[in-house]
């Protein structure tokens, strides 16, 4: 199959990808938008027309960068509600409280290479929760709403850190293992793109679509578990705009309309490859393997009996 092209690529921004694009009368969620890419992410859809609902583990900065978001962008429908995807009695309460027809949701909290093993009060790994499974359980509870929207996209931020790990479905939570921050985060990262594979099969038929992405590397509260700093070449830096444009281009472009289970990086859809390249890029083929994708799926809904 083809893969899927465009005319933007490395350098470009998110307002360059948004160009032309109206979102007026759309409703979007961003997960983690008070922080990092998120924040540009929010603003665009913003400045493009959306109504945005930042769900943030942090009300009091959420707030404030939605002021600034609103005075920038003159857009005041920006709100912010609470959200910690480490709850699942967080995330039931966000869901209740949704009552409108949702467009876009963009999965884009994370946390990257927490150095000791943390679980759940239930016992699930910190950053298989975080990343991938409480997501997962947001969506589920937003299926309604998703469904009613006619059309609606699902935009999963992952990484080209899941080439360092399949999803070890017999130990996500490191009981036989050593905890190993880069596997931990890895197998997270890779049940992102998973989920992309598994949603869009069982969703498209009623008009939602789920792709996952690679932001690339920028520098933001993401690396504060290793130091501040980013372990790339400087040239491979891209700033916050630069890092959200795929965000957009797979939640707005018309490129992406009825189609999903695909992963991209530098706003192209990425090659898949068989073993982890020197420069981590690609696709790792496990990550797109639909059994694979069927089988965290249902795994995954037996964590959430686990947690409810």
């Amino acid at each position: 199959m083809e893969l899927i092209k465009t005319n933007f690529g490395f350098h470009s921004t998110a307002d360059q990808v948004m160009d032309g694009i109206d979102l007026t009368g759309k409703r979007a969620i961003v997960t983690g938008a008070s922080s990092g890419i998120g924040i540009e992410t929010a603003r665009a859809l913003a400045k493009a027309g959306a109504e945005v609902t930042m769900a943030v583990r942090n009300v009091e900065a959420g707030n404030k960068v939605a002021s600034e978001i609103i005075a920038s962008t003159g857009n005041k429908k920006i709100y912010v509600a609470p959200l910690n995807l480490e709850d699942l009695q967080s995330i039931n309460t966000f869901v209740a409280s949704w009552q409108e027809p949702l467009h876009i949701l963009i999965n884009n909290a994370g946390v990257m290479a927490i150095p000791e093993l943390q679980k759940t009060a239930n016992g699930i790994e910190m950053q298989f929760m975080t990343n991938y499974l409480g997501h997962f359980a947001l969506a589920v509870g937003l299926y309604d709403a998703l469904a009613s929207a006619g059309s609606a996209r699902i935009v999963v931020v992952s990484s080209s850190g899941h080439l360092l790990s399949p999803v070890v479905y017999d130990d996500i939570n490191f009981l036989f293992r050593a905890y190993d921050p880069w596997l931990s985060y890895g197998q997270a990262k890779t049940a992102c793109i998973l989920f992309a594979v598994g949603a869009t099969m069982r969703w498209a038929e009623k008009g939602i679509t789920v792709n996952a992405l690679n932001p690339g590397a920028i520098l933001t509260n993401l690396q504060k578990h290793v130091g501040g700093k980013l372990r790339s070449a400087p040239e491979l830096h891209k700033t916050p705009q630069q890092g959200a444009a795929t965000t957009h281009l797979l939640a707005a472009s018309p490129l992406l309309d009825g189609r999903g289970g695909h992963y991209f990086e530098n706003c192209n859809e990425a090659i898949t490859v068989t073993k982890r390249p020197d420069n981590y890029e690609g696709v790792a083929i496990y990550a797109l393997n639909k059994d694979n994708a069927d089988h965290l799926w249902n795994l995954s809904l037996q964590f959430l009996t686990q947690l409810s």
